[in-house]
């Protein structure tokens, strides 16, 4: 028989790491493996702890996990202690200053190879580290997706992240010599409705319908093709398939080698930066803090020359 608790006492870590592993997992069955204790261990914790906070805090069914309001507002607090109790034993223990845990990484596709070279240039330096890197244009849910730190290009912010500058650069339209000689050079943005554009994803996960323009504002474009992947789409540019919205960094070779020509230079693009962005925290767990402080040095150094700004 299971002895609750009087509501006076205090929520224990376990029951803590219990709910937030599940939460990340959306598995009760996973989570209980990556604990490594028996499933029905793991459900008498959510149970206690449910029972203590007098509320629901998941919805479980056969098939998924829903969290709850409550649940929502749980997690987040949760993550906030684990991970402080994370630094507190990392900051006793470890009297040989390695930094060692698990690391989940979030990164666009890198058509750059300065931006790899870094990355295996912190997997070299931090071997205590376990390194997951996923490699997806989509914004993760750093609060529910279970990652640590992302790097991306964008200038919306949640609440509750924190970014630190990696690079400036600048979208500019381009296309194709021979494109242009067949289709015509645009002059201003009520043009662009005769030419095929090739279109980003928003947020890495709509396809995208308006471009910026640099008076601040935006202009609807009708795509003929769409692609998460950069590369792809100044590939296609340079095949002559279209006009391509693209950072400078990417372009810039292609541009000096006229292989491709930026078209309405007065009319549609935007500054953007590149960030490492990572939840606020009071307490860093060690291998956030040297990720962060890796990749915000080596980063700019590799890309001087491709960088505006």
């Amino acid at each position: 028989m299971i002895h609750m608790r009087e509501p006076s006492e205090p929520i224990e870590t376990a029951e803590l790491l219990a709910f937030a592993r599940t939460v990340e997992a959306k598995s009760l069955s996973r989570a209980a493996v990556e604990l490594r204790i028996p499933r029905a261990t793991l459900s008498r914790r959510l149970a206690r702890l449910e029972h203590r906070l007098a509320t629901r805090l998941l919805h479980r069914t056969s098939r998924n996990l829903a969290l709850t309001d409550a649940g929502e507002a749980l997690y987040k607090h949760a993550r906030l202690v684990l991970d402080a109790v994370a630094a507190a034993e990392a900051s006793v223990r470890r009297a040989d200053d390695t930094i060692r845990g698990d690391l989940r990484v979030s990164v666009p596709p890198l058509p750059n190879r300065a931006m790899r070279l870094v990355l295996v240039e912190f997997a070299k330096t931090y071997p205590g580290v376990k390194l997951q890197l996923d490699v997806s244009t989509h914004h993760v849910d750093f609060f529910r997706g279970g990652y640590d730190v992302a790097v991306r290009t964008s200038a919306d912010l949640p609440p509750g992240l924190v970014a630190r500058t990696l690079l400036h650069t600048r979208l500019v339209a381009v296309a194709s010599s021979h494109y242009l000689q067949a289709n015509g050079v645009p002059r201003a943005l009520r043009d662009l409705p005769k030419h095929r554009c090739l279109m980003g994803f928003m947020h890495g996960s709509m396809p995208a319908t308006h471009w910026p323009t640099l008076s601040g504002g935006a202009v609807r474009v009708s795509g003929t093709l769409f692609s998460n992947d950069l590369q792809f789409l100044c590939e296609a540019a340079l095949a002559g398939l279209g006009i391509a919205l693209l950072p400078t960094f990417i372009v810039d070779e292609f541009l000096k080698r006229r292989e491709l020509v930026h078209v309405l230079v007065k009319a549609v693009g935007a500054d953007a930066k590149t960030s490492v962005v990572y939840p606020e925290r009071e307490f860093l767990p060690p291998p956030v803090r040297a990720f962060v402080d890796l990749v915000s040095v080596r980063v700019p150094q590799e890309f001087t020359g491709h960088s505006e700004g």
